[in-house]
């Protein structure tokens, strides 16, 4: 078997004037997150690490955001697009492992439904997916609660 290891990050600023869709979980406490899709900041980094691991580019390349047929687009598509390339070439998706830095809402009692979330999306077991929240203790953007911060490595495998 061989084997791939990919790496996605991902940072939003933060809009209050949208709804946080976090690992294809609507979150009504908030804040949203800015972006030109739902800014789906977890599925983002995802699905950049999925491309990564397989070769293929970045989310960037596939999904631009000068293109107006991913407005407001849910990333959720993204991140089955990628996996499908990924097959298309080989790769078979083993497990992803997360942190999102973020300074509200505090995360942990929305982890277990995240979790569940992508793994349903990923199409694979609920424990094939870890979703870590830290804070940003007050320090940069994330810490000063202007943005919110992912971070995925996936294992990819054929």
């Amino acid at each position: 078997m061989t084997y791939r290891v990919g790496v996605g990050e991902d940072l939003h600023r933060v809009d209050d004037s949208r709804t946080l869709v976090l690992g294809g979980v609507i979150i009504e406490e908030g804040p949203g997150l800015a972006g030109h899709s739902d800014a789906d900041v977890l599925l983002h980094a995802i699905t950049d690490a999925v491309l990564g691991a397989a070769a293929l580019g970045d989310i960037g390349q596939h999904f631009p955001p000068s293109d107006p047929r991913f407005a407001d687009a849910d990333s959720a598509d993204f991140l089955r697009a990628a996996l499908r390339l990924a097959r298309e070439g080989g790769w078979e998706l083993v497990n992803v492992d997360t942190t999102v830095r973020t300074e509200r809402p505090k995360l942990a009692t929305y982890v277990p439904h995240i979790r569940a979330r992508i793994a349903s999306i990923a199409g694979v077991a609920d424990d094939a997916v870890s979703v870590k929240a830290k804070s940003g203790e007050g320090l940069d953007a994330v810490g000063r609660g202007e943005a919110m911060a992912a971070t995925a490595v996936v294992l990819l495998t054929r």
